[in-house]
């Protein structure tokens, strides 16, 4: 898999540059979903869990929030999907260790079904 540089991946102050050199536009960082939008008491509210419980996944290394300047945890939408996975896991009796194991091994099918998918036929 290759990753691309984010333009807001530098820091997450004013004035990040893009790839080619220009300032990171708003809408550009508001539509992407990777984008460290959400302070950890915010993420916490939308899913409705402690900060406690994203610090958890952190430690298990499911998720990786940014650190912004001064070193808080900064969550994007696609950190929170996979957050809310989990809680949903947790709610029905899987533990933690084990629902973060579930969702990384769902998430490791799902890309190799896509790659299968898009491999040219030998018939």
């Amino acid at each position: 898999m290759f990753l691309t540089r984010k333009p807001w991946a530098p820091a997450l102050s004013a004035g990040a540059l893009d790839l080619d050199g220009g300032m990171a536009q708003p809408d550009d960082m508001l539509d992407d979903d990777d984008y460290p939008a959400y302070t950890m008491g915010r993420a916490a509210d939308i899913i409705g869990v402690s900060q406690d419980f994203l610090r958890r996944l952190g430690d298990a290394e499911l998720i990786s929030p940014l650190r912004s300047a001064g070193g808080h945890r900064r969550y994007s939408r696609a950190q929170l999907r996979l957050a809310a996975r989990v809680r949903e896991l947790c709610d029905h009796g899987t533990d933690m260790a084990a629902a973060c194991r579930i969702i990384t091994l769902e998430d490791q099918l799902a890309a190799a079904l896509r790659q299968n998918e898009q491999r040219p036929s030998t018939d």
